[in-house]
């Protein structure tokens, strides 16, 4: 069976993947499938840095602010609305485009791994009960025996995915690594070309992260974040970058500025685990904005040589 091509755009946050996402549709005749834990739910464009609808223009994005933010959502869920989204935008003629940082839903689509419902175990209510009474260095270090090439390419701060691969290794019976590996024997059914977005100075995109909280608070980040406190959002909602770190502040806790600080802080943690995560896939071909006048046309020139393109 033939494999259905797409572009996959991938980076660090503030790098300008939706920017070039946006361009790359309008070129290749595509439309955009976002892979974003935060941006498939609404109410909360500020802090996910969700596309607008003016950056759209004429190009259509999918798994963009679809869910309330009491609703639950997990790589499994992801890769099934994904995949018909694909199926949708091939069905019309156009080339799907994922765009997004979230690396775990990226490969997890990509390499065809088939994840059970959520609601099909309490495994993952056990296991962040144990997170939350012991610690998660247990965890981490119980997912170092388990799964050592998983667990390579995560971060101690990484709480959800490390979570994540114990849970897949207590359902399956068998590691995320090994089941990466079964999904490359058996094929997928996508053929990727993978663009990376990233700064080769990495104090310039450290800058651009800082100036991106900045002009959040100005376009009210606080009043968004402010409803996220008070209401009833999912665990998964709730953990959004932008919210949560000025939670201390509605407590009485930080000073805003402090909890600025925070946020700053984690949003370039965030940026640096992403970028280790996406480092490990020699696939993705790298455009350094900082180092040229016009990253979409080095993108569309890999793009084409590639023979990706809808006829």
């Amino acid at each position: 069976m033939e494999k259905q091509k797409i572009i996959v755009v991938v980076g660090p946050t503030a790098a300008g993947k939706t920017a070039l996402g946006i361009k790359l549709a309008e070129h290749f005749n595509g439309e955009v499938v976002s892979a974003d834990s935060m941006q498939v739910y609404k109410n909360m464009p500020i802090a996910s840095a969700a596309v607008t609808k003016e950056e759209m223009g004429n190009i259509p994005h999918h798994l963009v602010g679809i869910l309330e933010p009491t609703e639950k959502f997990s790589v499994a869920e992801f890769i099934k609305l994904a995949e018909k989204a694909i199926s949708d935008i091939a069905n019309k003629g156009k080339l799907p485009i994922i765009v997004g940082g979230t690396g775990l839903y990226i490969d997890s689509l990509i390499n065809g791994i088939d994840f059970p419902s959520e609601d099909c175990s309490k495994v993952r209510e056990e296991l962040e009960a144990r997170a939350r009474e012991k610690g998660i260095e247990g965890l981490f270090d119980e997912l170092r025996g388990i799964d050592p090439n998983t667990a390579e390419k995560l971060h101690l701060n990484d709480k959800k995915r490390i979570i994540r691969a114990l849970e897949v290794y207590y359902i399956h019976n068998k590691t995320m690594s090994e089941l990466n590996l079964e999904s490359k024997k058996n094929g997928t059914k996508y053929e990727p070309v993978f663009i990376g977005i990233t700064y080769e100075n990495r104090e310039l995109l450290y800058d651009r992260i800082n100036c991106r909280v900045d002009i959040m608070l100005e376009n009210g980040l606080i009043d968004e974040a402010k409803a996220a406190y008070e209401s009833s959002f999912s665990k998964t909602a709730v953990q959004a970058i932008g919210h949560k770190e000025l939670f201390p502040y509605f407590k009485g806790e930080k000073t805003l500025q402090e909890a600025l600080e925070t946020l700053k802080q984690e949003t370039r943690r965030y940026a640096k685990r992403q970028l280790t995560w996406f480092r490990r896939n020699e696939n993705i071909n790298w455009i350094y904005a900082d180092k040229t006048d016009n990253a979409a046309e080095e993108a569309i020139k890999i793009i084409e040589k590639a023979g990706t393109r809808v006829e």
